[in-house]
């Protein structure tokens, strides 16, 4: 199967099942689903940033401080959340990623409910070919940096936000 025939839950503007749809279809009418974020460090703490594909369906060749992706239909947001970081990163054997938060990302035409989470990677990487083009762990400085010299992920810039805004909290 292609990822447009992937079946995702279609969600409400509470988080509630409404129905279901492939990805396609669920992209092309703009149908609210859910996804999940996950920011990887490396053992010195080191985020890892990637540049996406051309070839992806959303937000080609921008770049973003998470992986992540789409929760499949009847999918658990953690058991997504370590699925896909473990696709993306290309390794086995992750601990489970941690939950910090959810938000509803609502921008360009699209909408979906954003779980995001963060986990450790201390096992070397081999991210997918078909999802990341270019990819490095980075110290947050850089990151910080690169905001207005790289083009991002719309999503993953309003979660990056949200985070940094808990972090300072404490």
């Amino acid at each position: 199967m292609n990822a447009a025939e992937e079946m995702l839950d279609i969600v409400d503007e509470d988080d509630r099942v409404v129905g279901r749809s492939p990805r396609g279809e669920a992209y092309a009418l703009g149908l609210r689903h859910r996804c999940v974020f996950v920011q990887a460090r490396d053992a010195e703490g080191r985020v890892f940033v990637h540049r996406r594909t051309a070839t992806k369906l959303v937000f080609p060749s921008l770049y973003d401080m998470f992986i992540g992706g789409v929760v499949g239909a009847g999918e658990a947001y953690d058991d997504a959340a370590l699925r896909e970081a473990e696709e993306e990163l290309g390794v086995t054997g992750l601990p489970r990623p941690r939950f910090l938060f959810k938000f509803l990302y609502d921008g360009d035409g699209a909408s979906w409910w954003s779980a995001v989470y963060e986990v450790r990677c201390e096992l070397p990487v081999s991210p997918q070919v078909e999802e990341v083009a270019w990819h490095d762990f980075l110290p947050e400085e850089e990151i910080g940096r690169r905001l207005t010299e790289w083009p991002w992920v719309p999503d993953g810039l309003a979660a990056y936000e949200r985070l940094r805004a808990l972090r300072a909290r404490g």
